[in-house]
């Protein structure tokens, strides 16, 4: 059944394409003739045509009428795209036949009308007339060229151009006149001598002929300067008129005017066109016929295209939709199996391939949707049972400050048990004054997404001390962009306890050793004195001072110890307020600049550093003094110190890097460094990087240390922004 269906748009195909050679050969014939004779064999050739052209047309009412009928029974039925298809074959044969009836009508109107006054024309008054206009073209040519060539030789002439120092303004002169009069030539002639010729570079040069040197002679000795020279297919038309310059000679001045094509020859072309329509004239009626009949095979070869161009169009259209109604249609039902089968390739085909595509991408994504689904759903779980025994105290806020999760510990840290603090914001909920510090911490968080790390902070509560860890991390979204923070607890009371008692045993220890040093030499001074005056030797008051002196310089030694002891315990409250980072690193940069004279300090400071910063700027300039301090004994007082600071942005902070060429620090060290009381150095007390570190952690900052190669030292300082 396919196979027959196919068969009969090609046999129709094949069919027309045999009339259309048919009718074009009969018209090539007749046309090869040149002449409309009435003999039988044209009589016969234009009853064929007619013949073709009523054929064309039933085949064009058959294919018309069939699918029309075809296109009703489809309505009737209710079949998807049927009505749609319906309008676009009306649309493309509405749009076929209307125009193309209109043209055929005007044009064969057209066609009689032009014909009646193609064979009433009076063609001997044509070329009669064509002779007189020839000649008045060429007079008027003549009269034009003979004007300008005029009123260039007056303004030649009235303002002295031809004078020698003025030969260069005469040809800007010439060059500009020739465009402006539309002249194809000028000419300068100087008695019987060419002084220049300009020409319109338009002009088909490898014909030009120059003016004869006769009739320059001639226009010298006052005969009238005409010319007519042809120059290539056309002709150029020369006048001129001539002067007398006192002190240079006779000029004369020469316009031309360039003719494409000979009028002569033109006229002649006319008068074959007119022997030519003599000939055809008895023919007036077969000429109209014949032209009908072409007009009319075109306009329904024009018909016939269009219609069956605009029912493929409308079947190619209508059926892979009509395909991908029925697969929505399905797929509305949850029916994701469905897939259209079209063997179309144009947009409708790539439609249906996306179509295709995008049904087989919702299957899969909706199985990949209930897969991660599933996880989401078993992480959130394993999350908040995380969340719900940790006992790390967890708050999550969004970028406005509400509580949007909090965990049992957290809730118990900050004695919360009685309290729903989810959808609240964390100022109402830490309202108490208790948390004064947490929450002035968390705002400036939030305020310049700042990440914060291990701030202590003590909560007193019913008459206990608690000590924790706050720190912040701020939520980013997947723009980047900020989206809340995460505020983490940890309960550091224990840890504190047994690290202090472990601290002060170490601290106990060290100041026993430091005491017990000066202790020695006191107590054998005092032996030795005791000695001395038991036995009343003659030299007891030397011993006896000596060892006063000993006992007096212990003494201070002790004193000294006791006295920086007292100065780490009652350290002032760093006091923050606004202050130029790069001008306080300057200045302490200044202070050990030539002090040293081999250590060499070096500081590299970023132009984008804020202008100002919340710090203690005599607190921050004692932290980088016992730094340097620190780096030049490690260098032994011979090396490089490099300061580098920089913002960044990101984190909203401030990094100070302070590297040194020393021999850096060991392992077993790092991890002492900040303690009280631990110092490498023979003569140190150990107390200087612990101040350091306790200033640094009340400026809500950072401090660590590593080595760096091949040697030396780096401390990092990271205060918020």
């Amino acid at each position: 059944m396919p196979t027959t269906r196919s068969k009969g748009p090609r046999f129709i195909a094949a069919f027309i394409i045999l009339l259309v050679i048919l009718f074009f050969a009969i018209e090539y014939f007749i046309r090869a003739s040149q002449e409309f004779s009435p003999t039988s064999v044209t009589n016969v050739l234009l009853s064929m045509m007619q013949v073709i052209v009523l054929i064309l047309f039933l085949v064009l009412f058959f294919i018309l009428g069939r699918n029309l009928v075809k296109l009703y029974l489809e309505r009737k039925r209710n079949i998807v795209g049927s009505h749609f298809k319906t309008k676009l074959v009306l649309f493309f044969i509405a749009l076929s036949i209307i125009p193309t009836f209109l043209l055929f009508f005007f044009a064969s109107d057209l066609i009689s009308r032009n014909i009646e006054l193609w064979f009433k024309t009076p063609f001997d008054k044509v070329i009669e007339d064509t002779k007189s206009v020839a000649d008045g073209v060429t007079a008027n040519a003549e009269e034009t060229a003979y004007h300008y060539a005029t009123v260039l030789s007056r303004e030649i002439q009235g303002r002295r151009l031809v004078q020698m120092e003025n030969r260069l303004a005469l040809r800007d002169f010439i060059r500009q006149k020739l465009s402006e009069y539309k002249l194809d030539e000028i000419g300068i002639y100087l008695d019987d001598e060419e002084l220049f010729t300009y020409l319109n570079p338009g002009l088909p040069l490898q014909d030009y002929k120059s003016v004869q040197p006769g009739l320059v002679q001639k226009a010298r000795q006052g005969d009238r300067f005409s010319s007519i020279e042809p120059m290539g297919t056309g002709e150029m038309i020369r006048r001129g008129v001539g002067f007398d310059f006192a002190g240079v000679g006779h000029v004369l001045v020469t316009a031309g005017r360039f003719f494409p094509q000979s009028y002569a020859q033109r006229i002649n072309t006319i008068n074959t066109y007119v022997q030519r329509y003599r000939l055809l004239a008895p023919q007036k009626i077969t000429v109209k016929t014949f032209y009908i009949f072409i007009l009319m095979f075109i306009t329904l070869l024009i018909i016939f295209a269009a219609s069956w161009s605009g029912l493929h169009l409308a079947k190619g259209i209508t059926v892979p939709i009509e395909k991908l109604a029925q697969a929505t249609k399905e797929v509305s039902r949850g029916n994701l199996d469905v897939r259209v089968e079209d063997a179309a390739s144009d947009e409708l085909g790539t439609l249906i391939d996306s179509f295709n595509q995008m049904i087989s991408d919702l299957k899969n994504s909706q199985l990949h949707i209930a897969q991660k689904t599933a996880e989401l759903e078993n992480r959130k779980q394993y999350i908040e049972t995380v969340l719900q025994n940790i006992t790390t105290g967890v708050i999550t806020l969004d970028s406005e400050g509400t509580i949007t999760t909090i965990n049992p510990s957290a809730r118990e840290m900050l004695a919360l048990e009685d309290r729903n603090p989810v959808g609240k914001s964390f100022r109402e909920v830490l309202v108490d004054d208790k948390y004064g510090e947490i929450v002035k911490n968390i705002a400036w968080g939030i305020k310049n997404k700042y990440r914060l790390s291990d701030k202590e902070i003590s909560i007193v509560s019913n008459g206990q001390t608690t000590t924790l860890a706050l720190a912040l991390s701020p939520l980013p979204q997947a723009n980047g962009d900020f989206s809340g923070m995460i505020v983490v607890f940890d309960n550091l009371t224990q840890l504190i306890k047994a690290q202090k008692i472990a601290t002060w045993k170490e601290v106990a220890q060290r100041v026993a050793h430091e005491i017990k040093n000066p202790l020695t030499p006191i107590q054998l001074s005092a032996e030795r004195i005791i000695k001395t005056l038991k036995k009343q030797d003659p030299n007891s008051p030397t011993v006896i001072e000596e060892g006063a002196k000993t006992i007096i310089q212990e003494a201070r030694t002790i004193k000294s110890l006791v006295d920086e002891f007292s100065n780490f315990a009652r350290m002032p409250k760093v006091e923050l307020r606004p202050a130029d980072l790069r001008l306080l690193v300057e200045q302490t940069v200044a202070l050990f600049r030539g002090i040293f004279a081999q250590v060499e300090f070096e500081a590299e400071l970023a132009a984008d550093l804020p202008a100002s910063l919340q710090l203690d700027p005599e607190q921050m300039k004692r932290v980088l003094i016992n730094i340097f301090d620190n780096a030049i004994e490690a260098m032994n007082k011979k090396g490089k110190i490099r300061v580098r600071a920089a913002f960044e942005k990101r984190q909203q902070q401030v990094s100070i890097e302070i590297s040194d060429t020393g021999p850096g620090i060991s392992v077993e060290d790092k991890t002492k460094l900040f303690l009280p009381y631990f110092s490498t150095k023979k003569k140190g007390t150990g107390l200087g990087l612990a101040i350091v570190n306790q200033i640094i952690r009340e400026h809500n900052g950072s401090i660590r240390v590593e080595n760096v190669q091949p040697t030396g030292a780096r401390f990092t300082i990271q205060i918020p922004a």
